[in-house]
């Protein structure tokens, strides 16, 4: 296999002997446009993760038997999320005709048309589950079979929530997102299965299967965050130096061996359960701003070499 540690050190040993010249493109501008989303996607990604594996976590209950309680709280964490998630999307894209556009078509190799697509039903189906519970508890029509088959598919679509957005970002050309695009989608899911339960935690419950799933999130976000250390390459590097790895070493800090010790002393403390959740939450927001600014200083300085020490050039965005 190439060592791409020593890969780097070779071509940068090359340029400072003018052996070597970074592809850049036309007159030196960036190779990658930069990405100008605001901070409403990063917030998106956070709210729809978290609601599309609150309806897996409450579906899950209920076909295991858990609490009733557990159940009724899930699926209202999936229908808030739903129904905080279409604002989001559609203050960054600016217009509400501009999401409806993106329901005219279904591509299936569109990660956005599939995302469009999918929100819709999640909110559709998770909006129906929530109101035949509720239904349900006030009359005696028979709306539970309805219900129960709008959380299944809720939860169907909730699966497809948590994870669409690390294809996204990997889809894109943007160094650092596609140089991750294989990992990205179960770092997201981890991410939003992590978040449900601490939240249902932070609301009182204190199931084992929840600390359980947490622990299983929280050693998976430990391992993607030493994955991102180790690996290398110069396309990671705007996730590991600067501004921009800081926040990433933040939010991985915060999601993965902050929560992944606190939940082993957890199995005997509540107290250990409830910090770990409040940190898996914190960690969860930020690593998805960590990515999305990462993001943008990685298609701001490709096609320079070194990601964290740009070249003068004539413009600093791609037109």
């Amino acid at each position: 296999m190439i060592d791409e540690r020593r890969l780097d050190e070779i071509r940068r040993q090359a340029e400072a002997r003018g052996m070597y010249a970074p592809q850049s493109s036309y007159y030196g501008l960036p190779l990658v446009k930069e990405p100008v989303w605001t901070w409403e996607i990063p917030a998106y990604f956070f709210v729809g993760g978290m609601a599309g594996a609150a309806a897996v976590v409450g579906e899950a209950a209920r076909l295991s038997g858990a609490d009733s309680d557990l159940v009724r709280d899930a699926r209202w964490i999936a229908a808030a999320g739903a129904t905080l998630s279409a604002p989001l999307l559609i203050a960054d894209l600016g217009r509400p005709e501009r999401f409806l556009n993106m329901l005219r078509v279904f591509k299936v190799q569109s990660p956005m048309s599939v995302g469009a697509w999918t929100l819709t039903a999640f909110s559709t189906f998770s909006a129906a589950a929530l109101f035949a519970q509720e239904i349900g508890k006030r009359t005696d029509l028979p709306v539970r079979i309805v219900g129960d088959a709008a959380a299944i598919l809720s939860a169907a679509t909730g699966l497809v929530m948590s994870t669409y957005t690390g294809v996204l970002v990997g889809a894109t050309s943007i160094p650092a997102w596609s140089k991750h695009a294989s990992m990205l989608p179960l770092h997201f899911g981890a991410s939003a299965l992590a978040s449900a339960v601490s939240f249902l935690e932070l609301l009182g419950h204190d199931e084992e299967a929840l600390n359980a799933l947490g622990f299983a999130a929280a050693a998976w976000e430990t391992w993607v965050g030493a994955s991102i250390e180790l690996r290398g390459g110069t396309e990671s590097r705007p996730l590991r130096n600067g501004a921009t790895g800081i926040t990433t070493r933040i939010g991985g800090f915060f999601s993965g061996p902050v929560p992944l010790l606190l939940r082993i002393a957890g199995f005997r403390s509540r107290r250990f359960r409830t910090a770990a959740a409040a940190s898996s939450l914190l960690g969860s927001l930020i690593t998805r701003f960590a990515w999305v600014e990462a993001g943008r200083s990685s298609a701001r300085n490709s096609g320079r070499g070194d990601g964290e020490r740009p070249r003068e050039t004539i413009g600093e965005r791609a037109p």
